[in-house]
This record gives structure tokens, sequence and C-alpha cells, in this order.
């Protein structure tokens, strides 16, 4: 049982298909009995009429007959039930009760019985009043200072104030600028009342400014008041609280301070007397109701407050003492004494639950039974903890970051490339020039086990390629169903993609028992597109700019088993030589060498070099596959071209900065041209006109201005979009190398992947500069880092596009030199951990400061150089644990 639920003391249930709202709900000692015990009064919109006296038997009883001391239906619907003085002659509490057109005024009064039904109690009708406009709510108290008794305030629907003195009326007043009626209290200290207009102002009108101000007997302003008979209606003060108010309550402290409190639908306020805010309260709930009363504490005043989340919420001012939950939305919360018991919460909903509640709990009786005892074999359980450790420990090291599949997988996601090109090609707008675009199609097969909802297919391919359709849903999948899809690739653009692979995406929500919506999950397939998509067979060139030597430990294999589609019909023999042309026209050679092991790719760009080589390399491992021969590898060794990569590098980084001086251009002229816009303006609306001072010229020589700098944003975005393409090229050619040149495992390579590939897009926001630093960075104060001194050094948590280039290929350079001289990638704990690198003879330390990095730049410019030849050696097979750090 919940400690904040509200407990149940009493509670019924009030008719049926009835409604009530806040003012339905009073609780006074309406039959004067002088006890002081309160009695439950509830109206309801059916005009029925009850009073309450509960009496349970024990805590948590329904309403019992006797409970019910009074049942009357008064036919008209009941607005507010209020209890006071009401009376003249007399200071015995009457029951007032507000219908849409009358107001009536009651005596409860109640006999003894002489059997055991108990006693009996009726109203009688003291006087009423008639309304001639439709009553909205009201509110009474010693109005003008008088004493011992209640005068009668209603508001109407048009915002107009009656006042009845007890069985007279007395005068009627209406509002200043009155749209709808809010809600209605009187400040007895102040003499004031203090509603909330439709304005969402607060406004407070004094008794006596009411009272001598011009009489409302029309809407219409007469003539004389046109006139200046009479006083005009003014405001004592307001305060703008921005929302419309749901209620109003006076509370105060002593004779000297009272306080005013407004629920809003958003906030609750308390103000002081003058309108001024003493304190705000901003409510996570839409709120239903609320009550104020004075607390134990002195200075602080207690607030129930009521949401729609079935909540009670108790505040100390704007403090959050106590929450407990309520069976209904309550509409109208009141506390009183019943039954010798202070303090107990009254709450209405507006279907007629009506609950006397308490807070706090019940005590328990309950006593946990005795547990045998055992005894503790101390030495078995550390030996089943060991064990469960080291079940945990292999399980971390085997699962990674992502959970373990399951053995049966809900969806099954196949991808199929043709091995012909298409009979039609797809290729639409493409930037190619004169070679035919040829287009393969491509077929993804979904084989689903289970029933699935909301399967979406999503393709990446890497730009320039293109599809001609990336997206695919299916809203509902039958179980054991299949259903495939086809769709073709092209390539659009004049330069070449980074990657042939592709990535077929598939997002779906499976239906459970917990979650009927689904549970969305995620399942990816990878295809390999071919390399005849993008090249051609073109003419071998004997010379170029940039050249890559590898050597195998085997035999050369013919160039024209390895590469069947790109036989030149008019050379003679192919066998080891063989050209390539890309479809954006540069050119790439490959050769084998015919009495050694080694092969040759070469071309005019370094970047070329990336696609070609990744295929010989793929394409002598399947061959080798076939022949059963599992023994075959190779290594690089040499100098690293990070020369030619720096210039890619700082290629890509001079477009960025191109690109944000021209938006800045950009933007001054368009700030510009709105102002001399705004000067043209003035001058054509000026009803004397003014000569334009050349302004007409100057408008369309910005205008011009801003257009050539939109196309010079474009074309620079173009040219960056294709930068980074080459970049990325040339960024996967340069970590293959390393990882043949350092024999580094599949996991050191998909760090070295993670570190200079972060993204799949380049931006001026987030540039592949800054980003590729910081992980370098990291890499370098980490896993490779010599000293805890380098640990110690805290990278920036913000990522600014840099000045220069310099402090990048700085770390690219010392991340190759740490890696020469042993040292190892890992993202385990104990990366952290100073490594002991096996030194080669000849190598210089790696520095522990920027000052020995400097000393270290010409060194290490010696081991880079900048060489058009590289060779690649092949190495014996070795362990995938062999060279990486303990």
């Amino acid at each position: 049982m919940s400690l904040f639920k509200a407990r149940d003391w009493w509670s019924t249930v009030l008719g049926e298909k009835e409604e009530f709202d806040q003012g339905c709900l009073c609780l006074a000692d309406v039959d004067n009995t002088g006890n002081g015990q309160d009695k439950i009064i509830v109206g309801s919109f059916m005009g029925y009429l009850r009073i309450f006296n509960p009496h349970p038997v024990k805590t948590g009883d329904g309403a019992q007959a006797e409970d019910m001391l009074l049942e009357v239906h008064l036919r008209d619907p009941i607005l507010q039930v209020e209890v006071g003085k009401f009376v003249s002659g007399t200071e015995m509490l009457h029951l007032a009760v507000l219908h849409s057109r009358k107001l009536c005024v009651y005596s409860v009064s109640g006999t003894l019985g002489n059997v055991e039904h108990g006693n009996q109690y009726q109203i009688k009708l003291m006087y009423e009043h008639n309304l001639q406009r439709t009553a909205c709510n009201m509110t009474y108290g010693s109005f003008g200072g008088v004493k011992g008794r209640d005068l009668i305030c209603i508001q109407s629907m048009d915002g107009m104030l009656m006042v009845f003195e007890q069985e007279s009326y007395a005068f009627g007043r209406f509002l200043p600028g009155s749209l709808l009626p809010g809600p209605l209290a009187y400040s007895s200290r102040t003499d004031s009342f203090i509603t909330v207009s439709s304005c969402q102002q607060v406004e407070s009108y004094k008794y006596q400014v009411l009272a001598f101000a011009t009489d409302a007997d029309k809407r219409q302003e007469t003539e004389q008041q046109k006139l200046g008979s009479g006083k005009r209606l003014v405001v004592d003060w307001t305060l703008n609280i921005g929302e419309q108010a749901l209620d109003i309550c006076i509370v105060s402290f002593n004779q000297s301070a009272s306080s005013v409190f407004v629920l809003g639908e958003r906030n609750f306020f308390c103000l002081k007397d003058n309108g001024q805010i003493r304190f705000m309260k901003k409510l996570d709930c839409s709120p239903s109701c609320f009550l104020p009363y004075c607390s134990v504490s002195e200075g602080t005043i207690n607030t129930l407050i009521g949401n729609h989340n079935h909540m009670l919420h108790i505040y100390q001012d704007v403090t959050l003492k106590w929450a407990t939950q309520l069976p209904h939305i309550p509409v109208a919360v009141r506390v009183g004494c019943l039954h010798d018991l202070k303090g107990v919460i009254v709450t209405l909903s507006d279907d007629g639950h009506l609950q006397c509640s308490y807070l706090g709990t019940d005590p328990s009786f309950f006593q946990a039974p005795k547990v045998e005892s055992r005894e503790l074999h101390y030495e078995e359980l550390d030996i089943e903890l060991k064990e469960l450790q080291k079940i945990i420990k292999d399980v971390n090291k085997s699962q990674g970051i992502w959970p373990m599949t399951e053995r049966e997988d809900d969806l099954k996601v196949s991808a199929m490339v043709s091995p012909k090109f298409d009979s039609v090609s797809q290729a639409a707008d493409v930037e190619v020039g004169t070679d035919l675009v040829p287009s393969v199609t491509v077929k993804v097969t979904l084989q689903n086990r289970l029933a699935l909802q909301k399967a979406k297919l999503s393709v990446y391919v890497q730009p320039p390629l293109v599809l001609t359709c990336d997206q695919f849903t299916f809203e509902f999948m039958a179980p054991e169903m299949s259903r495939t899809v086809a769709f073709s690739v092209y390539l659009k653009g004049s330069y070449t993609p980074s990657e042939l692979e592709g990535n077929a995406v598939v997002s779906y929500s499976r239906p459970s028992d917990i979650n009927p919506d689904g549970i969305p999950r995620v399942i990816q397939c990878k295809f390999r597109l071919p390399l005849k998509l993008i090249c051609l067979p073109g003419q071998p060139s004997k010379t170029a700019s940039h050249k890559l030597t590898i050597d195998t430990n085997k035999s050369p294999v013919s160039l024209l088993s390895l590469f069947p589609g790109f036989a030149n019909q008019s050379e003679d023999d192919q066998v080891n030589v063989m050209g390539f042309r890309f479809l954006g026209g540069s050119r790439v050679t490959l050769l084998a060498s015919k009495t050694s092991q080694r092969y040759r790719i070469q071309s005019e760009q370094f970047e070329d070099l990336w696609l070609i080589t990744n295929e010989l390399i793929i394409r002598l491992q399947e061959y080798f596959e076939k022949q059963g021969i599992k023994d075959f590898a190779c290594s690089f060794s040499g100098s690293m071209p990070l020369q030619e990569y720096f210039e890619l590098i700082d290629h890509h980084f001079e477009l960025r900065i191109n690109g944000e001086k021209l938006e800045e251009l950009l933007s001054e002229r368009a700030v510009q041209f709105r102002a001399i816009q705004r000067r043209l303006l003035t001058r054509f609306k000026d009803k004397t006109p003014a000569p334009l001072q050349h302004l007409d010229t100057l408008l369309d020589g910005t205008y011009k201005q801003v257009i050539a700098l939109a196309d010079a944003v474009e074309e620079n975005q173009d040219s960056l979009f294709q930068s980074f393409t080459r970049l990325k090229s040339a960024t996967h050619l340069v970590i293959l190398l390393i990882g043949l040149w350092q024999k580094l495992s599949t996991d050191q390579i998909a760090i070295l992947e993670a570190a200079f590939l972060p993204l799949q897009q380049d931006t001026q926001e987030l540039g592949w500069e800054e980003t590729v630093d910081a992980a370098i960075s990291h890499l370098l104060k980490t896993c490779l880092s010599k000293s805890s001194k380098e640990q110690a050094l805290n990278l920036s948590s913000q990522l600014n596009i840099p000045k220069d280039t310099s402090r990048l290929k700085k770390h690219i350079t010392l991340l190759c030199d740490r890696l020469a001289k042993g040292g190892r990638l890992c993202l385990s704990t104990d990366a952290a951990a100073p490594q002991t690198m096996v030194m080669p003879g000849g190598c210089t330390t790696i520095p522990e400061s920027d000052l020995e990095e400097r000393s270290i730049e010409q060194d290490s410019t010696e081991l880079f150089t900048n060489h058009k030849h590289l060779i690649v050696e092949t190495p014996l097979p070795v362990s995938p644990l062999q060279g990486v750090s303990e």
C-alpha cells in the first residue's frame, strides 16, 4: 500500500449521471448545533441538494443511510452553495443556494426522532431573489464593515455585480471592459472585490467605489452619465498574470495582513493586498482546484492543489511538502472537522465521487516469518564468486558495446547485385561527360519469421553514386513472408566515389505482450558494387606522378584472371599490364612483375590509387582462397605518402575557409540590400516626393553582387563536397597502408577508421579537420602516450575550426611515428597505463611535450619523405595478437 495515496475515510457516489463544479461543495455547521462539527453540503447541476454527516464504523466504509441528513430536488440547476449569516435579525447560519436565475436562502433544522430511524432534517425557504440576469458565481462577506451579518454579491454572465443586503436588493454595477466573467472573491481587510477579467488581469474594486458609482440599470451609458452625473467605476489595482484563472481565495494571516491566492492554468500566485506578487509557483500538471489555508508555521501558508493526474499536492508557500494520489480528478476541495476528526480533506469530482480522506498510513501488523538458518561455506562462496566474475568478464570482452543477437533472427536481409548491367541504363541527369553511364540492378530480399509492423528499408551508397529509389516502406509483413525490392545504382558526378560498398538498413517493430505497438529494431546488410560500374578499360601509361608497388609472398597472378572484365581488345598481351579509366576521366595503370612477386599501381592523382589498390588486394585474397592457399599475406614497408595526403587536406581546408569568407560577404551584402530597400520604401511613401539620389542604381548593383556571391557560395559548396570525397579516398588509402605497414589487427584498423573518418558529411559548423584532430589527440594522450604527464592533459570540449592545418598534420605525423616505434591502438581501460615500447635501433624517443614535438619534426620529415615510388613487402603470417602491447 503506497505511502503517497490518500487514505479513504468515507466515500460515496452522488446520483447517476449528475454533474458538479467547484462551487457545488461547502463545509459548515449548517444546522447550528454549536459542537464544531461540520456538515457536507453538495449541490448538483441536476438541482439536487444533499447534506451529509459521515459516521463511518471503520476507516474506508461507504455511505450508510443515516449519513445523509437531507436530499431535496430544487428543480433548477445549483451553481453554488454557501453558508453564512444571511438572514436579518439573527446571527444563525443559513444556506444560500445560487441558481441561474434565482438566489434562495434556506434555514436547515433537525427534529429529534422518536424511533430508531434517527433525527429528521428539513429546509425552510427564508427568502429568494429573482435575478434579471443569468448568474455565474457569488461571494459573501461583511461588505462595508457591517457587523453580525453577511451580504451577498452575485456576478452575472455579462459582467454585472449585484449586491444583496440580505432580504433586499442594494445595487448593481457593470465592471468596466468585462467580456467574460471570472472567479470572484471578497477581501474583508481591504473591503474590496477581487476578480480576474478576460484580459487575464487580476482586478480589485473597492466596495465603497462600487456603492457610490453610477447605477448600472442599463449596459449603455445614459445621457446623464455622459454629462458627468454620478461617479465613474475605477479599479483599485490590476496585475497581469498572463493566463486565465480557475479560482481565487483570500487567506488572512492576522488582522494586519492577508494574501490573495489566484490559481491559473499553469501557475498559482500569492499576492499582497495592494496587488504586488508575494510569490508564484509554476505547476508541473494542469490544476483542477485548490484551497489555501493557514499553516502551523508562522508566516507561511499551506495550499492544497488538485490536478488532472489524480494527484493532490500540498505546498507550504512554494515548497512541495506532500503528494497524494486520489481515485478521481477533484473539481472542489475543502478541509473540515467531521466526527471529531480535524483536518479531513473532502474532495468532489465532476461526476459525483465524494470522498473524505486523510494523509499518512495505517500501521502494518505483518511480521515476516522466520527463515531457517543454514551454515555458510565461505570457501565455496569465494569459488562461486570467482567463476561468476570470470563469466562476466568473458561476456564483456566478447559482447562489446552491442547486445548479442538472438540465434534465430526475426528478419533476415540479403542483397544481390546483378552480374550484368541494365539493358537500358537508368542513369539520368548525369554530369560525367561523353561516356555512356551504365547502371546495375540491386535486389534486396526481406525474409521474416514473425509478424512485423512498419518495416522501413533505407539504402545508402557513397556519392556521387545515386539510387533510383532509396526508401521502401512495408506497413505489415505476415509471418514466413518474403519481400523483394529492386533498384538501380549509377554514377552521377564526374569524380570517383570513396567506396563501392553500399548499405541496406531495415528498421521495424516487433509486437510483444509488453508493448503492443512493437519493440523497435534495426538490421543491416552490406553489398559491394562492381568496379566496372565506374571504370572502363583504358590505355596503360608508362609514366605517372604517383606510384605504389606492393610485394606478395606468392607468384604473380595474371591480371586477365584477376580483372576479366577489363581486357582491352587492342592489346595483344595483357598478362602483365592493364589500364583503367574512370568515368570522370582519370586513368590508373596496374603492372605485375614477370620475375618478382610485385604489383605496381600508378596514377596522376594520389586519391585515385585507393579503389584499384583495394580492389587488387580483395581479388588476390579471393583468388588464393579459391586455390585453397591460406598463407597469402601482404604488407607495406617504406615511406608513408604523407606529403601528398597533406596537400589534399590543405586544399579541403582552403575551400572551407573560402566558404566562410563568401558567406560573410553574402551576409553583408544582404544587410546592405535590405537597408537600401527600406530607404527606397521610405522615399516612395513620402507624400512630398524627393530625389532618389542614385539609390535605385545602388540597389541594382547590390542585387547583382548578392546573386554573384550566392552563385559563388554554391560553386564553392560543390567543390568542397568533391574535395571531401577525394579526401576520404586518400584517407582510406593511408589507413590501408598503415595497417599493412604495421601489421595492425582488424580492431586496430577499425580504431583508425573511427579516428580518421568520423563524418559522413562535411559542414561549416563541424568539419573534418577539427574532428580528426580531436580524435588523434585523444589517441596520442591515451593508448599511444608514453608517460602519465601526457595523459593528464585534457582535451577541449568544444570543436572550432582551426586557423590552419599545421597542428593536424603534426599530430598525424606523430601518430605514424609512435606506431613505427611500437605503439599499438586499443580502447580498453588498460590503455591509459604507460606502455613499454620496443624501440628499434636508431629511433628517437617519443616526445613528452610540444617542445620535444617540434624537435623531432625534422626527424619525422626524414622518416616520411615525399617519395613518389612506394614499395610494399609481404611478411610471413603472424599471430593476430603479435605486436599488441601488454
